[in-house]
C-alpha cells in the first residue's frame, strides 16, 4: 500500500495534481490523503490556535473545508473506478507546511503530488511560490510538482538532471526507480558541465550512479553548461517528446546556489512543462 499525500486548496490546478496522482500510481493499491490546511489569523502560536477553535470564525472555516473536501471526494469518486484506490481527507488548521510535515510522519506518506503555477499565476491563491516554498521545507519527502493543466501522459522516460557533485546511495534515488520501473520508463541522466577538469569525487559519483540504476535502462547526455541551468533542462524537455518527467536531488538546489547563485529548484518549478520530481536528499 503506497501512502500519497495531495494538498488542496479546491483549484483546478490542485485538483488537477490529484487527478494526476491517480494516473501515475494506477497499477498501484494506494490510499490518497487529500489535506486543505487553513488559518484563522496570521498567529502561528499553538495558544493562539487553541484558544482559536472554540471561536465561531474557527467552527465556520473548519466546516468551509470539511465541506470542499467532501465535494473533492464525491468528484474523484465520480471519475476514478479504481478499485485499489481509496481516498481519505484531512483537515487541518496550521500553515502549509506544517500540516504536510504532520502528515507526512503520522501517515507514512511515501510521495506528496501537488500543483504549481508558472510566473503567470501569481495571482492565484495557490502560487508556484507557495510549492518552492514546501520543496524548501519539506526536505524528507519525494514531492512531484504537476504544472497547470497537465494531462497524464505516460513517462517513457525520466529526465534525472545531476552534477555529481553527491554520491547518491541507493535509497535517494529509490522513488525515481520505483516510477521508472512501475512504468517501465528509461532514465535520461542530464550532466551539465562546467569547464573545469572532472573531479576524481565526480567521476565516482558518475559511476555509481550507473550501478545504483540496476536493471533501469539509461542513457546519459553531457552537456556544456552554456544557459541557466532551468533554461537547459526545459530545452530538453521541448526536444525530446518521451520525457515525462524531469527529476532532480534536492542536495542541488542547496549546492548550486551557492555556487552560483541561480534558484535552481524554483526555475525549473516555474518553468518545466512536464512533472517535477523532487528527491529529498536525507541529513
Amino acid at each position: 500500500m503506497i501512502h500519497v499525500l495531495v494538498p488542496t486548496d479546491f483549484s483546478e490546478n490542485s485538483y488537477n495534481a490529484l487527478r494526476y496522482a491517480t494516473e501515475l500510481f494506477k497499477e498501484e493499491r494506494c490510499t490518497f490523503h487529500i489535506l486543505n490546511a487553513f488559518q484563522t489569523s496570521a498567529s502561528n502560536l499553538d495558544s493562539m490556535r487553541n484558544k482559536e477553535r472554540g471561536t465561531r470564525l474557527y467552527q465556520s472555516i473548519k466546516g468551509a473545508s470539511q465541506k470542499d473536501l467532501g465535494n473533492v471526494i464525491d468528484r474523484i469518486a465520480e471519475e476514478e473506478q479504481n478499485r485499489e484506490h481509496s481516498f481519505k481527507t484531512i483537515s487541518k488548521a496550521d500553515s502549509l507546511a506544517n500540516a504536510i510535515g504532520k502528515s507526512v510522519l503520522d501517515l507514512s506518506i511515501r510521495f506528496i503530488c501537488m500543483g504549481t503555477h508558472g510566473a503567470s499565476g501569481l495571482k492565484s491563491v495557490f502560487l508556484g511560490s507557495n510549492t518552492v516554498d514546501i520543496i524548501r521545507k519539506i526536505d524528507f519527502c519525494p514531492i512531484v510538482a504537476v504544472p497547470s493543466n497537465y494531462s497524464f501522459t505516460l513517462p517513457n522516460t525520466i529526465l534525472f538532471a545531476t552534477g555529481f557533485e553527491h554520491v547518491y546511495d541507493k535509497y535517494e534515488l529509490r522513488p525515481m526507480l520505483q516510477l521508472a520501473k512501475l512504468w517501465k520508463s528509461k532514465i535520461r541522466i542530464l550532466h551539465l558541465k562546467d569547464y573545469e577538469k572532472e573531479s576524481p569525487q565526480k567521476a565516482t559519483a558518475k559511476k555509481t550512479l550507473t550501478h545504483r540504476l540496476g536493471k533501469v535502462p539509461f542513457e546519459m547526455v553531457e552537456l556544456e553548461k552554456k544557459d541557466k541551468i532551468a533554461n537547459q533542462i526545459g530545452t530538453q524537455v521541448e526536444e525530446n517528446g518521451t520525457i515525462g518527467m524531469v527529476a532532480i536531488i534536492d542536495y542541488w538546489h542547496s549546492f548550486i546556489e551557492k555556487l552560483t547563485h541561480e534558484p535552481v529548484v524554483k526555475n525549473v518549478a516555474f518553468q518545466t512543462k512536464v512533472p517535477l520530481l523532487v528527491l529529498p536528499l536525507p541529513k
